[in-house]
């Protein structure tokens, strides 16, 4: 049975520009995938051309008159564009006619509307923005890495819990290690939140490993790195800002004289390796745990092969069953409580 993907095609910088080519490539690339592109039919079907043809089996088109725009008001998104293409799209996955949504537009909307329309799970009271990045080792996820500026110790346990089934997923792992990010390994390092959520993750169903610092993150030291938003999210900005200072000075240095630029063509072969392990566009896409429906959140600047590995990210992990491995662990161990704090004021968005 093939896996559906819907794909908010206006989302990103660049629009259908970018979505669609990187949709059609995907299915030239993926057999059991079927996509439905949401946003301006028109558009839609200029970027998709003679290839109409070939993917007339695969590509399913649902138009929609409206578009959130990358710097619009979450709260204005949710009131006045019911017909966005990224709302069209979500409402696709909670009617069952799609598997995942994948959308490159505005985050903030993005998590807004996905929660409105698809809840969270049972026993989750946030949902957290989840990533997974290269390490010496393979894989690691962190999370949460920017939807919960401030938490409680529950909601810290209930990210461990999301990490954990995720990689479980996508890894085939049964006991992937699950970490707290510290400002040190020893147990009495660290805020309040921090070390209570520390003694929940080891009481709780889990392979807890214990505190790890922030360069035991690429080590891969442990699969799974729980954090705040807030913490979560300066950590990624700097880890990317590091990466670029170093291909910044690797092209300076290797440019330097005609002696480098000769030791650069004869690296090129390493230099062209280490590119394709550190792309950053093999790891674009982050996905928002703990809703009733998968939602992947690509980086809004992406490219063509960017957005491609976003919906490659979508179609591993529908075919992992993410989503169901998570529901029968909360079934099995229901979570502390957090204090239910609410993203979004629900009171006041009764008209939608």
């Amino acid at each position: 049975m093939a896996i559906i993907l819907a794909v908010d095609a206006m989302g990103g910088d660049h629009g259908v520009n970018i979505t669609v080519p990187a949709c059609l490539k995907f299915l030239s690339l993926t057999a059991d995938v079927n996509l439905i592109l949401v946003g301006d039919r028109d558009a839609i079907y200029k970027q998709v051309g003679d290839s109409l043809l070939t993917y007339s089996d695969r590509i399913e088109v649902v138009h929609a008159t409206q578009v959130v725009g990358m710097d619009e008001a979450p709260q204005s998104a949710m009131r006045t564009k019911r017909d966005s293409s990224m709302r069209v799209a979500i409402n696709l996955v909670k009617e069952g006619r799609a598997n995942a949504i994948v959308s490159a537009g505005n985050t903030g909307a993005l998590m807004a509307i996905s929660r409105y329309v698809l809840r969270t799970m049972d026993g989750i009271d946030r949902p957290a923005i989840a990533k997974l990045m290269p390490t010496v080792k393979g894989e690691v996820c962190m999370l949460d890495l920017g939807a919960n500026v401030e938490c409680e110790p529950e909601h810290l346990l209930q990210f461990g819990i999301m990490g954990s089934q995720l990689m479980r997923g996508v890894t085939k792992k049964n006991t992937p290690s699950v970490g707290i990010l510290n400002i040190g390994s020893e147990d009495i390092k660290g805020n309040e939140t921090v070390k209570k959520a520390a003694e929940l993750l080891k009481n709780a169903n889990l392979n807890f490993y214990g505190n790890v610092e922030g360069d035991d993150i690429f080590k891969g030291v442990v699969d799974v790195v729980v954090t705040d938003g807030f913490t979560g999210n300066v950590s990624l900005k700097t880890t990317e800002g590091v990466a670029k200072m170093i291909a910044f000075f690797l092209k300076e240095e290797f440019t330097r004289t005609w002696f480098t630029k000769l030791i650069a063509l004869i690296s090129f072969p390493v230099l062209k390796r280490l590119k394709k392990r550190v792309d950053p566009s093999k790891y674009n896409g982050a996905v928002l745990l703990g809703l009733n429906g998968l939602v992947i959140k690509s980086h809004g600047g992406a490219d063509i092969d960017g957005f491609y590995y976003a919906l490659e990210q979508a179609h591993h992990e529908v075919d992992a069953g993410v989503i169901s491995l998570l529901k029968e662990y909360l079934q099995r161990n229901k979570p502390m409580d957090g204090e239910n704090a609410e993203l979004i004021e629900f009171n006041d968005l009764k008209s939608l």
